[in-house]
């Protein structure tokens, strides 16, 4: 959540703050009589040196000693701390409005606030395995019994493109210090025409905020899969895979796993049986496939 500053109610401008900082200052002074004195009544009844005003023989002071004079400065230093924490407008966190320039609401805010309130109650851990990106992994429901010898979480959101795991990644990424990102998303992104490119340097977004943040932090990238649904787009699908494939060749801390050609049949046709009957998303058959190519890529 990015920390916004907010103020007491009534709203108060810094010109009414600074004169209720003076008021209190003054108050305080005058409180405690740390009004000044002149140097007239100071040195009332005090009797004249030979060798000036204050000075004693040889240039030494003959006024005795007293260290009051030298400690006011830091007691008002104090007091003006401790009266500007007690009198000024307080300021607190809280998250940023989840909304656009025109005021309407960010794309799957709640999906997102959800994840956080879940996060609230049922904390997830870290260091675990971070399963990103749209419906198919939100609906990937045995994600955790699948992979039992991994700790694991789903963060997908239905409907999402990458350009939205970039944006939410501060809130859906970061705080859970994964050991291991897995993203599947760029179909949506496709079927909103995208271009494969647009697609592609999304992608290169995703994976530049995150090792901006997470250096260390390996990103498996599970191919755009051959949907019979959008099947005419399978042309662009093919380029954004291998624009993809191409890049992780160039980072060690990036895996691309191939499960399109899998879900093809020998007639080069999308598999007829691993979908449901949008034939759009998977059922379980698809995810078994899924679980057996996923796997070996998943670290440690």
């Amino acid at each position: 959540m990015k920390p916004t500053l907010t103020s007491l109610t009534p709203r108060r401008g810094s010109a009414t703050i600074a004169i209720d900082l003076l008021v209190c200052l003054s108050r305080a002074r005058s409180g405690l009589g740390l009004g000044s004195r002149s140097r007239n009544q100071e040195n009332a009844g005090r009797a004249p040196s030979p060798w000036g005003e204050g000075r004693g023989e040889g240039g030494q002071s003959g006024r005795p000693f007293n260290s009051r004079p030298a400690l006011i400065p830091l007691f008002l230093t104090a007091l003006l701390i401790s009266l500007a924490v007690g009198c000024a407008t307080q300021i607190t966190s809280t998250p940023a409005p989840a909304v656009q320039a025109d005021g309407k609401p960010l794309p799957f805010a709640k999906d997102i606030a959800d994840f956080e309130a879940s996060d609230r109650t049922n904390p997830p851990p870290r260091g675990a395995i971070l399963f990103i990106g749209s419906s198919s992994i939100r609906l990937w429901k045995t994600l955790a019994q699948d992979f039992p010898d991994h700790s694991v979480i789903n963060r997908g959101f239905g409907g999402s493109q990458i350009a939205d795991s970039v944006r939410y990644a501060d809130r859906i990424v970061f705080p859970y210090k994964p050991k291991q990102i897995v993203m599947y998303a760029g179909g949506n992104d496709l079927n909103a025409r995208k271009t494969p490119e647009q697609v592609f340097a999304d992608y290169q977004a995703f994976v530049k905020k995150v090792h901006a943040k997470l250096p260390r932090t390996p990103i498996a990238y599970i191919s755009s899969a051959p949907n019979p649904a959008r099947w005419a787009q399978v042309d662009q699908v093919r380029k954004l895979n291998r624009y993809i494939a191409d890049y992780t060749k160039t980072d060690k801390r990036l895996t691309y796993i191939d499960t399109f050609t899998h879900m093809l049949g020998a007639d080069g046709q999308p598999l007829p049986d691993i979908y449901v009957t949008d034939r759009l998303h998977m059922n379980a058959k698809g995810y078994e496939l899924w679980k057996g190519i996923v796997g070996p890529a998943l670290k440690p």
